[in-house]
């Protein structure tokens, strides 16, 4: 048997035998299967993913007549990664111009929604100047953040310290005040941003502090959708599984602790959201066949699901792409190529 290159959910390239790689694969989708109780990847979809890593191409692309838009979260920091001193504005021009991004976002460097709100008077007239000189559409984007809330730096008593110390009651009382703190500064920097003349908002990462934040993020959406009913608002995930961290909460009567990606976006389009993006975390020590198996299994019956455009999130640790900066080529063009053509997409 011939030697397959790949790599590991770290990055690290390694070689597999082509029965290693099949192993793998179906090992990844049995594993997303079980957790979610959903189907597993189809035996052609399996041969198709092992036809992709088979390629040697360091590569590959979707066939002519299935591109998808590509969305991109916090456009205006990403460059400034590679250590490039330019304006946020021209930094959008160069995702625009330069990489050929079908959506833009303005970001502020603290990418999270309660330092914005002190600062959101001086994001203003840069949104004002970006509408002028980039076509794509705009969003205005940042995190819910639920974590910033707590003490030292927050109002609210940290569960982290309270729930370990058998304080499930004080815990939980300090996840809903922060809810509700979350939800105003939410609705006070997407007002404001949207009012400027955004086309949209973004809440990235969501879910990040478990069922709290995601159940923040819904309130402040519901709200924001009946203010503006034309806004687009984009909702990206933080993980495919909701943590428990409060473990009570719910939204329209389902409990959000646990939910799966084919189930939050039930609740994101019920809320208001009008793209969705689930984030499926890599396996660090796993192969890319068997992280991208798994990613593929949560997202398609996420997108079979959903009545709203799914935006799937890939780059990073997520979508079967390994946790590094920059993402190595190979892996990114693979998952994205059997995210686009196994799940039909309608977006990265």
């Amino acid at each position: 048997m011939g030697k397959i290159h790949t790599r590991i959910g770290s990055g690290i390239r390694i070689e597999m035998t082509e029965a290693e790689v099949k192993r793998d694969l179906e090992a990844g989708t049995e594993d997303a299967a079980g957790r979610a109780k959903i189907p597993p990847l189809t035996e052609d979809e399996l041969h198709y993913l092992f036809e992709i890593h088979e390629r040697p191409d360091r590569v590959v692309g979707v066939e002519r007549g299935k591109e998808v838009c590509l969305t991109y979260d916090s456009c205006t920091t990403k460059i400034k990664r590679a250590h490039v001193s330019i304006s946020k504005i021209q930094s959008l021009q160069i995702f625009e111009r330069a990489l050929g991004a079908d959506t833009l976002e303005l970001a502020h460097i603290d990418y999270s929604y309660k330092p914005v709100k002190p600062i959101v008077v001086f994001e203003q007239p840069i949104m004002e100047q970006a509408l002028l000189m980039t076509i794509p559409p705009l969003f205005y984007g940042a995190m819910p953040n639920l974590g910033l809330y707590s003490q030292p730096d927050g109002p609210c008593p940290n569960p982290m310290d309270l729930l370990p110390q058998g304080k499930i009651a004080e815990g939980r009382a300090s996840f809903e005040e922060a809810i509700e703190y979350a939800v105003k500064d939410m609705l006070y920097v997407g007002s404001e941003m949207y009012e400027t003349g955004a086309d949209g908002i973004n809440f990235d990462t969501t879910g990040a502090a478990g069922d709290a934040e995601f159940l923040a993020a819904l309130k402040a959406v519901e709200i924001l959708k009946k203010k503006y009913p034309e806004m687009g608002i984009e909702m990206g995930m933080a993980s495919e599984f909701i943590l428990g961290l409060h473990g009570e909460l719910e939204y329209d009567g389902v409990r959000l602790a646990g939910l799966y990606p084919h189930d939050q976006v039930r609740l994101a389009q019920k809320a208001g959201v009008t793209i969705f993006g689930p984030a499926i975390n890599i396996v660090t020590n796993k192969s890319l066949p068997f992280n991208l198996a798994r990613s593929l299994t949560y997202t398609k019956a996420c997108s079979e699901t959903s009545e709203i455009p799914v935006h799937a999130n890939l780059g990073m640790g997520v979508g079967g792409v390994p946790i590094v900066i920059s993402p190595p080529v190979d892996a990114l063009t693979r998952a994205s190529k059997a995210h686009v053509e196994i799940c039909r997409l309608d977006g990265l």
